[in-house]
This record gives structure tokens, C-alpha cells and sequence, in this order.
């Protein structure tokens, strides 16, 4: 068989990619075996031991009745490399499977035995005296067939419970028989009659036949078998069942009648049922030499007519055992009655299970024909119905007719557990967790179905519960390759569900498996709710991913889906604070939105609320861990609106929290301020710690624009904070420089006395003071603005001297420019500057030689 074609295949139980690889390794080395030693007895037994295992069916038959997962079959020992068949690995080779044909057939022949064995164990055990010694022959060949049967059992795979997986471990098998019916089966096979004889004809032995009753389970089974095969009427099977369980019960009850008139003494044989019995003018008293026959249908018309009748015809007891009997048996025969009457009736009625089933299969079979599906899809169908048959307490049609609230909590109690330890819905809040156990459902499949095809969009998020399953992805050669599996906890599915994209890998269960499913809609409408949680499943879904499919996740719809809700929450909060409504504020944050989050400008709640001045929300926000100092689009911080709006109580209450009023162009803002002559919004910004000597993009203070345009009151304040007069501005003019441009004699005698009063301060250096606090530094860079950049080198920073020849002699030093020729200092527009007061702080300046 090609090898090839053989890998990666499997049956729809079981599934092992290695199997068959491993096969052709050891028969390679088999042959090899075989080549250098040239002993005719290997080859013979080799020979032997290939007829024995083409017993067991077909090539492929014995293929996967070798053992997957113990090791090899044939090793190599450690001397030469040479290969040798143990003992073991033969006894592997001979495991049995359940659908083998050789197998089906040998459990068709037990059934015939069991049959045999069910109708005979009560006819020896009550007319053993008498009974022809051919019977007893052929009751002997039975225990023989048991007996290898016990032996068949013990190299018979079997499926495991939880996986469904086929177990092919000898020790497993041996265990499992010797822990369910070994002993009965054991037990049943000994020679009963000949220990019997053995120990003294005591009675008590002669009961022990009645462990061989155990056998007529193989019927029942047999039956429940042909129930559910739709090639056979149903209501055929379902009469045939009932008549031979009343047959059955009818026959060992005639047995025991009789068993209990000839175990009495010949003297007292009178004072039995049979001994005292008068048909007619016939007189049963010497029953004992009546023909066997006649004796068995005599107790069997009296059996019967017992059970069908009430008081007529029934046997007439004569000694206490046969009264003692007969009402067990009369009490027996109404649970029995009633027993077959139901099932009669269920019948006519139709409705019950093993019917539904049959019908459904039944349609189910006439449409996979009509549609030409293939055997490989129909027998998957097949064998899922059957499983759903025999797993009927997963549906959901158990719990029809229980009420909603009460589906809840049990969904909850069963699933929780499971969805609380999905890694996807790590962090999620108690009231998604429940909710999700509340909408999802049950599925089982078993091993080598396909749960999800790579390629297609999933509409259902998948949780496993337990069972193994397999990623497999696809190469560019269609060459199938193992990703990973899938344990209990685990979720798949999740990236094509939530992304709404392809499936990047086919998931195919290895081991029966119990899923949870969950369908888009339900999903979106939990989410719908819980939103803040569809933030925590997004980031649970993006750690681990690639930069590529977490910007492919970042742009799905989920993530739009999860987005919006949040954006919108957050505009009803801005609205809540805007309208001072604390209670709606409080509820909203309570069911999940974040006080955190932005407007479309920026703004969080605290920074309405500081603006409308409601202190109990502030509190409540900051309490909420809203950041006092975040800012919004356009710079604003919630103590800056506080103090805007002159909501002092509010302000302090935000300075307490840990606010500071920072402002990314503390100059601007204080110029702005200024020239709107906003005196008491002023004293409220420089109580809170702006610095007054912050300056614009024209180097201009506070106390300029004051000056320039005389406003007295608030350039006293602006002095009284701080505000420098000596400061220069671009074009090198001081705020008294300002002043006197105005001619305001009280502003310009201000600020002469504030200069002598800043100046006093350093005596003797006034003029390296105020040098002081103008330096400025600047940036020379040893190139021309417009040279390529392949030809530029690194500049140095320099403080900015008195002249514009200290300035080019410090650079040309420090930049190692040769001595001759003449420097001129460049802006980045080229242009020449010629005075000192020119350059501004951290202006960039290009040092080139004059031509």
C-alpha cells in the first residue's frame, strides 16, 4: 500500500498519524531480519504470525489493530543494531477491534449460545433427573464456546468511556474484563453438574447454576441492537423482544414447579402439585415415569395459564414450599403483565425514544442518498446520531419543561466553572461570566470530526469542557501540519468569530469531546452590556498575537462594536456632570462605564464637573481614580476650569488631591490673559503657582504686555508675584522700556522702583545680574543652512557673550575652525546677523567663512 497515502488518515473513532509510518519502519526492518539471517523457522513464523493477523479482516484491519502510543514494535537491541520480534509486541499485534467482521461474527454465534444457554440452565436445573445425555453434550461444546469467548475478551479493544478513543493496551483490556464481568463469566463456564456429584449431591451446590442466567444479558443487548436498526420493522422486533421475554419467564417458571414436586421424597410424592394432579381419568400420581415431554408441557401450560389467568386454571399448591412459590410467581406475573400490556401499547401509540431515533435516522438516510453525500460524510452523520442517542441527557430537550430562571441556574452551575478558567475571559466581571453560561450549549463529537474548516468564517465561539482536539493548519503543498491541541479550558474559534475573518486552522477532535457553544448574536448582545468586558476580551485576544493580526484585530468590527458603545457612555457621562445630575453620574459608573474615558474633546467628567463647580462630584471622581491633572484637547486641566470659572472651594479641593496647574505655553496664556485685562482671573492663576516670568514666542512677559499697555493695577500685581522688570524681549526691551514708550509716569515710576528694589539685591553687580537673568544660549553649527546633509558635522551650544566677536572667536575655537580668513554667523533663512540682541534663546546659528 502506497505510504504515502496511507498517512494522516484515520477511521472516524480513532485517529494516530503515526501508526502507519511506524509500520513500514518495522516491516523494513523485519525484512531485513529476515535477509541476513536466512532462518527458515523465522520466515515460517513470520509467515504464521501474518495469516493470524489477516484473520482479523482486511489489510487496513490489521493496520489499525496495531498499537498506537506503546513504542515501537519492533526494537533494537543494544549489541548490533540487530532486530528482534518480542513477545509482547506479538501478543499486541493479536488485539482484537469491536467492528471487526471476524469479530461481529463471532458475537453473532454467542448470541445462539447464550440463547441455548439461558433456555437450558432452568430446564437442567429442574429436570435434571432424566434429561437425555445428549442434551448434556451439547451443553458441554456450549461451555467451550464460553470459555474461549473469556479468552476472545481478554484481546478485545474497547472504547474509553470519556475520550471514545479505542484502547488497544492489553493490560488496560485484561484490567477492564477482570473489573466488569469476568468472574460471572468464569463462574458460569465451571462444570456445575460434575461438582455436583463431587460433593455429595448437596442441593445447595445446584443452585450455583443459575449464575449462567447472567448470559441472557447478551439477548437483551442483541436486541436493543436490532431496535435501532432501521433495516428491521421496529414494531416486528419490539413483539418478537416482548414474546420471548414472556416464553423466558413462563419457561423457568414451569422448571421451578416441577424442580419443586421432584426434590420431595418418592413417599410424600403425592402431596405435590403435579403428584396429586388429575386430568380426566389420567392420574399423575407416578409422574416421575411419565415421558419427559409430557412432564415439561404439563408445568408449562400450568405456568402459563397461572400468569394469563386469575383464579381459574391456575396450579393448586399442596405443601407449604409450592404456596410459598406460587405467590411470588402470581405477584411476579402482574408486574410482568403490566410490563408487556405498556409496551404494547407504547407500540400503537408510537412515541418512544428508540423510535424518534429510528424515524430521524431514517429520514436523515433517505436524504443523505438523494443528495449522493458519499459514505465518508454518511457515516459521520451516522455516527453522531447514535452518540446524541446514547448521550441523550446533553440535549436540551430534557429540561423543556423546566422554567427559564430555573435552565439558568443549572446552566450556571454546570458551565461556570468552565468559562471562569477560559483564558479569553480572563478579568471578566461575575455578571458576563453568568451570562454567558446562560446562553451557551452543549455539543459532543467524537474523534476525527471536523468541529471548524480552515477558510471559513465562524459564526460560534467554541469552549472545550473536555477532550483533546488538534489545530491543523495547511502548507503551501495542501501538506496537513500540527499546530497544537486542545485541552479542557480551552476556547478556539475566537479570532474568526469576534475579527468576522477566515479561520486560519482547521480544528478536528482527537478524543470524544464535550464542547460549550456560544453564536454571535447572543455574544454581541451580552456585550452589548457588559462592554467594559468586551475592552478585557479584546486585550485578552490581542497578548500573544503578532504586530499583523493584532492590527488586523485592532481594525475588525468588534472592535468598532466595543468602541462605540464606550464612546457613548462616555458623552452621556460629560452630559450627566454638565447637567449636575450625581445620581445618574453614580449609576452609570456603576454598571460599567469609565470615568476615565474621553469625549470627542477630550474632556473627562471631572473636568465638567470642576467647570460647573459640584464639589460632591469631584470628590466622587477623584475617589474613582480620574487623573486631576489630565488635560483635554486643547491644554485645559480640571483646576484650570476650576479656576476659570472661579470655583475657588472646587480649585482647593483639586490642589488637595495632588492637581498643579501646568499649562503647555504658560506665557501665551499669561500674556492672553493680560491683554483681556482679566485682573481676578489673573490673582486666582498666580495664587495657584504659575510662574509670572513666563514668556511667549516674542520672549514678551506678563509685565510687558502690562507696560505696553498701561495697566497699572495689574503690573503691581504681576510685581508683587514675582514678575522681573529687567526681563528682555526679542527685540531687547525691558518692561519699563515699554513703559516709557507709553509715558504712564505712575507705571514707569513703578517699575523704576521695583527695578531698584530687584537690583539692591545684588549691589556691585547690576549689570552681570541682569545679564544673568537674560542668558541665552544658542546653537553654532560649522556649516552653511544649505549644504547637503552628507557634508554637515556637529555644532556646540554656547551661552550667548556681550558681542557678536566673542561669540564667533568661542566658536571658531571650539569648533576648530582655521585662523585666517574672517567668520560671519548665518540664521537658517542664510541670513547674516550683525548684532548680539539679534539672537534669540536656542536659536540655531551657522558659522561660515566671509568670501
Amino acid at each position: 500500500m502506497n505510504r504515502e497515502r496511507k498517512r494522516g488518515r484515520g477511521t472516524s473513532y480513532d485517529r494516530d498519524n503515526g501508526d502507519d509510518e511506524d509500520r513500514f519502519e518495522e516491516e523494513d526492518e523485519v525484512e531485513q531480519l529476515r535477509a541476513r539471517d536466512g532462518d527458515e523457522v523465522s520466515t515460517k513464523l513470520w509467515k504464521w504470525i501474518r495469516c493470524c493477523l489477516a484473520m482479523l479482516g482486511s489489510d487496513d484491519d490489521v493496520d489499525r489493530s496495531i498499537v498506537g502510543g506503546h513504542g515501537r514494535d519492533f526494537g533494537r537491541n543494544g549489541s548490533g543494531g540487530r532486530s528482534t520480534l518480542s513477545s509482547s509486541t506479538i501478543f499486541q499485534r493479536f488485539v482484537i477491534r469491536p467492528d471487526n467482521w471476524w469479530y461481529v461474527t463471532w458475537t453473532h454465534f454467542m448470541v445462539i449460545c447464550a440463547v441455548y444457554s439461558s433456555f437450558f440452565t432452568p430446564l437442567e436445573f429442574g429436570f435434571f433427573r432424566g434429561l437425555p445425555k445428549d442434551l448434556f453434550l451439547l451443553d458441554i461444546a456450549n461451555q467451550f464456546a464460553f470459555l474461549i469467548d473469556i479468552v476472545v475478551h481478554f484481546f478485545l479493544a474497547y472504547h474509553d468511556p470519556h475520550s471514545y478513543r479505542l484502547v488497544y493496551n492489553p493490560n488496560l483490556i485484561a484490567l477492564r474484563y477482570f473489573k466488569s464481568r469476568f468472574l460471572v463469566d468464569f463462574l458460569g463456564c465451571l462444570p456445575w453438574d460434575a461438582i455436583y456429584k463431587a460433593s455429595g449431591r448437596k442441593e445447595a451446590v445446584r443452585y450455583l447454576l443459575w449464575i449462567r442466567l447472567s448470559r441472557a444479558c447478551r439477548v437483551t443487548e442483541f436486541f436493543e441492537k436490532l431496535e435501532k436498526d432501521i433495516r428491521i420493522n421496529y414494531l416486528f422486533t419490539r413483539i418478537v423482544k416482548l414474546l420471548v421475554v414472556e416464553l423466558y419467564c413462563t419457561h423457568t417458571a414451569a422448571c421451578i414447579f416441577y424442580y419443586l414436586a421432584t426434590t420431595v421424597p418418592p413417599s410424600k410424592e403425592g402431596y405435590t402439585w403435579i403428584g396429586s394432579l388429575k386430568m380426566g381419568d389420567y392420574s399423575y400420581s407416578h409422574f416421575r415415569e411419565i415421558d419427559l415431554w409430557k412432564r415439561y408441557v404439563t408445568s408449562l401450560y400450568f405456568a402459563i395459564v397461572t400468569m394469563a389467568t386469575v383464579g381459574y386454571g391456575e396450579i393448586h399448591a399442596v405443601n407449604v414450599r409450592e404456596m410459598i412459590f406460587i405467590m411470588i410467581y402470581v405477584s411476579f406475573d402482574m408486574i410482568l403483565g403490566a410490563y408487556l400490556l405498556g409496551n404494547m401499547t407504547a407500540l400503537i401509540v408510537k412515541g418512544s425514544r428508540t423510535e424518534k431515533f429510528r424515524d430521524k435516522m431514517t429520514d436523515l438516510i433517505r436524504y443523505m442518498n438523494r443528495n449522493k453525500l458519499g459514505k465518508h460524510i454518511s457515516h459521520e452523520i451516522k455516527n453522531h446520531m447514535r452518540l446524541l442517542y446514547d448521550n441523550q441527557h446533553t440535549e436540551s430537550a430534557v429540561l423543556r419543561d423546566i422554567p427559564a430562571s430555573i435552565c439558568s441556574k443549572i446552566s450556571q452551575k454546570l458551565y461556570e466553572p468552565y468559562i471562569k478558567q477560559v483564558p479569553l475571559f480572563k478579568g471578566c466581571s461575575l455578571g458576563f461570566i453568568n451570562q454567558i453560561a446562560i446562553r451557551v450549549s452543549e455539543e459532543i463529537f467524537l474523534p476525527g470530526e471536523v468541529v471548524i474548516e480552515q477558510g471559513t468564517v465562524a459564526d460560534q465561539l467554541y469552549i472545550v469542557c473536555h477532550g483533546d482536539l488538534d489545530e491543523v493548519g495547511k502548507g503551501e503543498d495542501d501538506e496537513e501540519k500540527l499546530l497544537t491541541h486542545l485541552h479542557t479550558y480551552s476556547s478556539f474559534g475566537e479570532v474568526s468569530f469576534l475579527c468576522n475573518t477566515p479561520q486560519p486552522y482547521t480544528i478536528r477532535v482527537r478524543e470524544l469531546c464535550k464542547v460549550l457553544r456560544l453564536d454571535r448574536q447572543s455574544f454581541l448582545e451580552i456585550i452589548g452590556i457588559y462592554f467594559f468586558d468586551g475592552r478585557i476580551i479584546l486585550n485578552n485576544l490581542l497578548e500573544g498575537k503578532d504586530s499583523y493580526l493584532q492590527s488586523k484585530i485592532m481594525e475588525s468590527d468588534i472592535s468598532l462594536y466595543i468602541e462605540k458603545p464606550e464612546s457613548e457612555l462616555a458623552t452621556r457621562l460629560n452630559c450627566a456632570a454638565n447637567d449636575g445630575d450625581f445620581y445618574r453620574l453614580k449609576r452609570l459608573i456603576g454598571v460599567g462605564a469609565d470615568p476615565k474615558k474621553r469625549d470627542y474633546d477630550g474632556r473627562t467628567p471631572l473636568h465638567i464637573a470642576a467647570s460647573k463647580g459640584y464639589e460632591d462630584m469631584i470628590h466622587f471622581l477623584i475617589q474613582k481614580g480620574v487623573d486631576v491633572n489630565i488635560s483635554d484637547k486643547l491644554g485645559n486641566t480640571p483646576l484650570l476650569e476650576a479656576i476659570k470659572n472661579g470655583h475657588d472651594h472646587v480649585a482647593s479641593a483639586l490642589v488637595k488631591a495632588g492637581a498643579s496647574l501646568t499649562i503647555d505655553d504658560a506665557g501665551g496664556f499669561l500674556c492672553t490673559t493680560v491683554a483681556r485685562r482679566e485682573l481676578d482671573f489673573l490673582k486666582r492663576v498666580l495664587a495657584n503657582g504659575i510662574n509670572p516670568n513666563s514668556k511667549n514666542y516674542d520672549h514678551r512677559t506678563p509685565l510687558h504686555i502690562a507696560a505696553s499697555e498701561d495697566l497699572y493695577s495689574i503690573a503691581k500685581l504681576l510685581i508683587e508675584a514675582g514678575a522681573s522688570v529687567v526681563s528682555k524681549d526679542r527685540w531687547g526691551n525691558t518692561p519699563l522700556d515699554d513703559a516709557r514708550i507709553g509715558r504712564s509716569k505712575n507705571l514707569i515710576k513703578l517699575l523704576e522702583v521695583a527695578r531698584t528694589s530687584q537690583m539692591s539685591e545684588f549691589p556691585g553687580f547690576s549689570q552681570e545680574i541682569r545679564d544673568k537673568m537674560q542668558r541665552r544660549k544658542c546653537t553654532v553649527l560649522p556649516y552653511h543652512p544649505w549644504d547637503p546633509k552628507e557634508e554637515r558635522r556637529e555644532g556646540v551650544v554656547l551661552w550667548v557673550p556681550q558681542t557678536m566677536e566673542e561669540l564667533i572667536n568661542a566658536a571658531k575655537e571650539l569648533l576648530k575652525c582655521p585662523s585666517t580668513g574672517s567668520c560671519i554667523l548665518l540664521c537658517e533663512n542664510g541670513g547674516k546677523i550683525l548684532d548680539i540682541n539679534m539672537i534669540s534663546d536656542d536659536q540655531k546659528l551657522f558659522l561660515v567663512t566671509e568670501k
